[in-house]
């Protein structure tokens, strides 16, 4: 009667990590997201995106932090840095606000973006040094 099923029925499913995780129109997350797969954003998120694949923000999708992954492909609005080690696309009427770190870069003429962008095979962060010039200290990024 209780032991009608059998025990590979109750074996918990095993997740691959191979679908998109899609955060929905109308949706407001606040906090950092921490994803091994695809992620499409529709909504808002206010926090940082770590992902090791592909980051998509779409036309309505809003980013108040900083997205790092393998790639992005942007055409919504993102206010913070960009990291990828591949290809990062600013698509459509997409707007930019802040740093991009990337192997390539595809900008189409519609996409508005207001920063600076480094380009090579590996992507570091910034490293600030204090420079002595004559007395006179500078700040430099490298």
């Amino acid at each position: 009667m209780f032991n009608a099923k059998n025990k590979t029925d109750m074996q918990p499913e095993k997740i691959s990590g191979n679908g998109t995780t899609l955060i929905g129109a109308g949706t407001i997350l606040k906090g950092d997201i921490t994803s091994n797969s695809d992620l499409r954003i529709d909504g808002t998120i206010t926090g940082n995106i770590h992902s090791s694949a592909k980051v998509v923000v779409g036309a309505n999708g809003l980013v108040e932090g900083d997205i790092s992954g393998n790639q992005a492909d942007i055409i919504g609005k993102v206010n913070g840095n960009i990291k990828v080690k591949d290809l990062v696309q600013l698509r459509g009427d997409s707007v930019v606000n802040g740093n991009l770190y990337a192997g390539k870069l595809q900008v189409e003429p519609t996409a508005t973006f207001n920063g600076q962008c480094h380009m090579n095979s590996t992507v570091t962060t910034p490293v600030a040094e204090v420079k002595s010039l004559n007395g006179k200290e500078k700040l430099a990024l490298s």
